[in-house]
């Protein structure tokens, strides 16, 4: 079969590629506890659902602007920009199905080949994808344990010259739970006005936050008419099987990703854009409340985890992901990476976790091993599963 030779430079995202491995499994009898995917337990607010099956009664079932509806652009632009501290107007919000898109559109807007774009590792897969599949030059910027998975912005301003197109942020982050500091945040804006790059941030776990307060580098001096800002209905609402998504960056280039919509999907699904109008501007009490719900589940996993042998884990301080340290345990059982480590587990107690490997590969002088664990199933699952993980890893 005769191929573009771009594809090839595609791949995929492997936390998606596990799911049928745990169907296939649960379809054969067996108890698996998966701790693979980011998806919150939680079900879609009742007043959501019913903002969504309203609109669907009333024939809202028909095109929309490619940019998305004026009422959630709006709704988008006034929540979008108190929760922020910025000026947002409609015509700087695209509205999109999820907010991969953003991420897909705004790389192809803005990055030619050869140009370099910077993302964190380890980090989202999609990122440095995406600027594969473009022809750009991804670089990566190490997170490193010792700096809390934090940037190291020394070491990011050794890497930036005048080749440099793009970097990306992500804060809070996948897959670590860690975020940016404002004094990372000011030094990264000094850059980008400096070189004269534009920022993309992936701010889709921005409301899940236990620690301090987000910021987002939009809404500092200068920032914002340089700024890509993604983020999504998925996480915070759980509404991932929803796919809505939004953009918030200049109008000119909202303008030019339009037209990408106009091509990829002519517009975002019309009744789901009338439920995230609901999502806006609904109750957010019970949103609020998975929120504290995480945070339970965040400090009961940390502290499981801290008690297996060969196990160290920080506490992060937002999304829903721990990232623990496992190169004793790997070393105790004679692994020799965490992704044996994680097949191991998985065949003998049932369980999923992700290899560190499956987001991104490791970087120069990256002697470590982590897995990824995503705390949004219940306490009782997280308890269960970390029982039996305990139980394998250390021989009882």
């Amino acid at each position: 079969m005769q191929l573009a030779r771009r594809i090839s430079r595609l791949s995929t995202e492997s936390a998606f590629a596990m799911v049928p491995v745990v169907a296939k499994m649960r379809a054969e009898g067996k108890d698996v506890i998966s701790f693979g995917i980011g998806e919150p337990a939680f079900d879609t607010p009742q007043n959501i659902k019913d903002a969504c099956i309203k609109a669907i009664n009333d024939n809202q079932t028909h095109y929309a602007s490619s940019s998305g509806l004026l009422a959630l652009k709006q709704a988008l632009a006034k929540e979008g920009g108190k929760f922020r501290g910025m000026n947002i107007e409609p015509d700087e919000v695209v509205v999109t199905p999820g907010s991969k898109p953003i991420i897909f559109g705004s790389m192809h807007a803005i990055l030619d080949e050869g140009d370099e774009v910077i993302y964190p590792n380890p980090g989202y897969p999609t990122y440095e994808s995406v600027a594969n599949f473009i022809g750009a030059k991804p670089i990566a910027l190490p997170l490193w344990e010792k700096k809390n998975f934090s940037f190291d912005v020394e070491m990011l301003k050794k890497m930036v010259n005048k080749k440099t197109k793009m970097i990306i942020l992500n804060s809070p982050q996948n897959p670590t739970g860690s975020m940016l500091s404002d004094k990372d945040l000011e030094e990264i804006a000094a850059l980008a006005k400096k070189f004269n790059f534009w920022v993309m941030t992936d701010e889709i776990y921005s409301k899940i936050v236990y620690e301090g307060k987000f910021t987002s580098i939009a809404s500092l001096p200068g920032m914002k008419e340089r700024t890509v800002i993604s983020d999504g209905f998925s996480k915070a609402y759980a509404m991932t099987g929803w796919r809505l998504g939004y953009g918030i960056m200049p109008k000119e280039l909202a303008k030019h990703i339009t037209t990408l919509e106009i091509n990829a999907n002519s517009c975002t699904n019309t009744f789901v854009q009338i439920a995230g109008v609901e999502a806006i501007n609904g109750d957010q009490s019970e949103v609020e409340g998975f929120v504290e719900e995480f945070k339970k589940r965040r400090d009961l996993t940390v502290k499981l985890l801290n008690q297996i042998k060969g196990f160290k884990c920080q506490v992060p301080k937002g999304a829903f992901y721990v990232f623990p340290n496992v190169s004793e345990a790997c070393k105790n059982l004679g692994f020799k990476d965490s992704l044996q480590l994680q097949a191991y587990i998985l065949e003998k107690a049932n369980v999923l976790v992700l290899a560190r490997t499956y987001f991104g590969p490791k970087n120069a002088g990256e002697n470590e091993e982590y897995v990824r664990l995503s705390y949004v199933t219940t306490p009782e699952l997280i308890e269960k599963g970390l029982e039996r993980v305990k139980k394998l890893v250390e021989g009882k």
